[in-house]
């Protein structure tokens, strides 16, 4: 999800939730401890120079039970990192420790925002000889599809 993408979800809602990929809310008294961006320069295993940069958000949740972090104020924050910092509309990344600290996706569901699972891949598939995955194909579908005459055989 983009920035202006949440923007947009968080000046509907009268409370913000987070859902973790296994469904588990965050607990409501969480904080968003930072909002900025990540540059990300590097080179692939092709050797490649490539360039990624998001916004990120850590979440964090601390002893305070009683606090809540309204919409308004995350749009405060988000204003005055868009100002500060000049903040791309770029994909969100989320910090969250469970365990670990667990970089993830957002999404949303209609009444919270869903933290998604994040996977690294190879950026240049075809220059270090991984080989191309080969679709599969159900065998049913594949003895439907040449019937006598079609010419398929």
């Amino acid at each position: 999800m983009k920035l202006s993408e949440f923007n947009n979800q968080l000046s509907q809602l009268d409370k913000i939730s987070f859902t973790l990929p296994d469904g588990t809310l965050v607990p409501s008294h969480f904080h968003v401890t930072e909002v900025g961006k990540v540059v990300k320069h590097f080179i692939d295993c092709g050797g490649k120079e490539r360039l990624e940069t998001v916004v990120s958000f850590q979440l964090w949740e601390a002893t305070d039970y009683d606090h809540r972090l309204h919409p308004e104020k995350l749009q405060q924050i988000i204003e005055l990192s868009q100002s500060r910092l000049g903040l791309p509309d770029v994909e969100i990344e989320v910090e969250y420790q469970a365990g670990t600290i667990g970089k993830f996706g957002i999404d949303f569901n209609g009444d919270h925002f869903v933290l998604t699972n994040k996977l690294t891949d190879c950026l240049a598939k075809d220059s270090c000889g991984i080989p191309q995955e080969k679709p599969k194909v159900k065998l049913s579908e594949v003895q439907n599809s040449c019937a006598p005459g079609s010419g398929c055989c």
